[in-house]
């Protein structure tokens, strides 16, 4: 008999081309009127759009955007919030920007409505997560999860390939972890499937086309599917290392969902034999295999050595894997953890045998 449990979370989504004009009117279905402005500041013309769709309800503007959150930096965007006497955040770019946008809401509990330039996801996630001290916590609050997010597929046409492919790569990781995590259910392994499917296929074509809207429209459909299923599915052993990892050396989370996905797939694979035979079905190949293939024809990075990990780095971060991972799917020792680490550092073809 099949037996589940399903929260669905609230939250609207506006998706097209052009709909990121329709902010002000999102901003006012939820009572707001004082808007905190969260974005990053090196595309200024794209800044003063925003502050012009806004108007006078964007009383505040927070730039200083790094990866990670940092508690500090986060401080001082909860600062500017308050000295403003906000009653929304608006958040315009990737996971970063959505992040200090979180941290916002985590302390005023206000509203957020969220533009993503990326294929991030989180801003469909009641996840957050704050650095401090080489060390990356998450958690998961309904106050951290946005009232609206607006998806304008325009917005993402001046993303390099270079940073669109791993970012979509990250979708990737939020739509087949979300099939066999904690809180996995048959509808979510709905939306994460078919999010496998979108990315496998537009993904590449994408990287071939760039400026193909409706390219860029396909993977951001099938980047907001991923991130709606780890939004209600939860994470396992692929993000909790990428935590782990961001926190110590200040990787870039795009490429490393790029570089570990196939090990995390490849270590799990003996406890996900149901959903691991769905995503291959829906791959094409053996599923390691074929994200491992997939994030090469996208010139996505192939190590964890090559996006500036540290080779001594290894132990440490094992000993912090195994602590951050405790309900893997497949629990795993720092031996494991280790040969797993090692593995992605490498940039070996993922082979489940190795991990057995």
């Amino acid at each position: 008999m099949m037996s589940f449990e399903y929260d669905a979370l609230p939250g609207r989504v506006v998706f097209g081309s052009g709909r990121r004009r329709e902010l002000a009117d999102e901003v006012r279905r939820h009572g707001a009127s004082r808007v905190l402005l969260i974005a990053d500041p090196h595309d200024q013309e794209r800044l003063q759009e925003f502050r012009e769709i806004l108007g006078e309800i964007c009383v505040a503007t927070y730039t200083d955007i790094v990866q990670h959150v940092p508690r500090a930096k986060a401080t001082v965007a909860v600062s500017v919030a308050r000295e403003f006497s906000v009653d929304a955040t608006v958040s315009v770019g990737g996971g970063s920007a959505t992040g200090f946008s979180k941290a916002v809401a985590l302390e005023l509990a206000t509203p957020q409505l969220c533009v993503p330039t990326t294929y991030a996801g989180s801003e469909l996630t009641p996840i957050w997560g704050i650095s401090e001290g080489g060390e990356k916590r998450t958690g998961r609050d309904l106050k951290a999860l946005p009232a609206t997010v607006i998806y304008d597929p325009e917005l993402t046409i001046g993303l390099p390939v270079e940073i669109a492919g791993p970012s979509a790569m990250n979708a990737l990781a939020h739509a087949t972890e979300g099939l066999y995590a904690k809180g996995t259910n048959p509808i979510t392994s709905l939306m994460g499937l078919e999010a496998v499917r979108v990315l496998s296929v537009h993904l590449p074509l994408m990287c071939a086309a760039p400026n193909d809207l409706a390219e860029r429209s396909h993977v951001l459909y099938g980047a907001y599917l991923a991130g709606a299923t780890l939004a209600v599915a939860g994470t396992d052993l692929h993000h909790r290392t990428n935590h782990v990892l961001g926190g110590l050396f200040n990787l870039d989370h795009g490429q490393m969902n790029a570089v570990v996905l196939p090990y995390a797939l490849a270590f799990n694979k003996p406890a996900i034999t149901e959903a691991y035979a769905r995503m291959s079905e829906v791959l094409g190949d053996d599923a390691a295999t074929a994200v491992y293939d997939l994030a090469r024809r996208i010139n996505a990075p192939k190590s964890l050595a090559e996006i500036g990990m540290p080779a001594d780095g290894i132990d440490r971060a094992a000993t912090l894997v195994v602590a951050a991972s405790g309900q893997n799917v497949r629990p795993l020792n720092e031996l494991q953890a280790r040969d797993f680490l090692q593995a992605a550092f490498d940039g070996a073809p993922p082979d489940a045998s190795r991990f057995a």
